[in-house]
């Protein structure tokens, strides 16, 4: 389960203790958006920073889908408007459209691309592992790491707008989010069959990746937990009996 089933919303979930971007007010400042561009521009580019560190710049394009995710994420698809994802980049509606076509479509490349990325991160986690419990660990590091990292706001895009898509767009996004589920029911199979979890795989999926997402909800960087123990503890967690047959490199602490 990549996206909520349940109609929840990060917008009105009653978490306990989670620093809600709403509460900064209706709109974001130019300065924090500059904040989330500069953010995305290693995860949006295949450029190498410059010898003195600089931040390789992002296309146009590229920053309207960061300014675009940082807004939907803080006030909701429904509620963020063309023309202030336009007025956040200094830029006109107008111009805006020039890139895209309707601000559904801006919603369904953000998800689109943010699917693809973490599919091509968790597959190269899957394919470097040969002993089970060590592939499946960095699987949900990888996982973490993408859903956790730069591109936070997008990937929580994805996890909770993915509603307010048209049939059609939804169609689009839900097959990557399928071949995205694919990736782990293999593995989990193999768990499965080897009896070191439960036979109904497909619940197996659902409850991990449910607890996986829910980690962007509460999960701060610079606390007491980084990705990798994060990782690591939820492995114990959830996969005890696979657990045991981790190196001592990889234990939790």
């Amino acid at each position: 389960m990549f996206f909520l089933k349940d109609g929840a919303s990060e917008h009105d979930s009653p978490v306990v203790g989670v620093e809600k971007n709403e509460r900064r007010g209706k709109q974001e400042t130019r300065s924090e958006v500059n904040q989330t561009l500069v953010s995305y521009a290693k995860v949006y580019t295949m450029k190498k920073p410059a010898a003195d560190d600089q931040v390789p710049a992002l296309s146009r394009k590229e920053e309207i889908l960061a300014a675009a995710a940082s807004l939907f994420r803080q006030q909701g698809f429904e509620r963020t408007s063309v023309r202030e994802i336009a007025q956040a980049l200094g830029m006109t509606s107008g111009s805006l459209f020039y890139h895209f076509a309707s601000k559904e479509d801006l919603l369904v490349m953000i998800m689109e691309e943010g699917l693809r990325a973490i599919t091509r991160s968790v597959q190269q986690a899957r394919d470097s592992e040969a002993q089970l419990p060590q592939r499946l660990l960095a699987m949900m590091r990888r996982h973490l790491a993408a859903l956790l990292g730069p591109r936070l706001d997008a990937m929580s895009v994805l996890l909770y707008e993915w509603r307010s898509l048209s049939p059609a767009a939804q169609a689009k996004v839900l097959a990557l989010r399928d071949a995205y589920e694919d990736l782990w029911t293999q593995s989990l199979q193999q768990a499965a069959d080897q009896g070191c979890i439960d036979a109904d795989v497909a619940l197996v999926r659902q409850t991990l990746l449910g607890a996986l997402n829910w980690s962007a909800q509460w999960y701060k960087p610079g606390g007491r937990l980084d990705i990798d123990t994060l990782a690591q503890r939820m492995f114990v967690m959830l996969f005890p009996r696979m657990a045991v047959s981790l190196p001592q490199s990889l234990a939790v602490a």
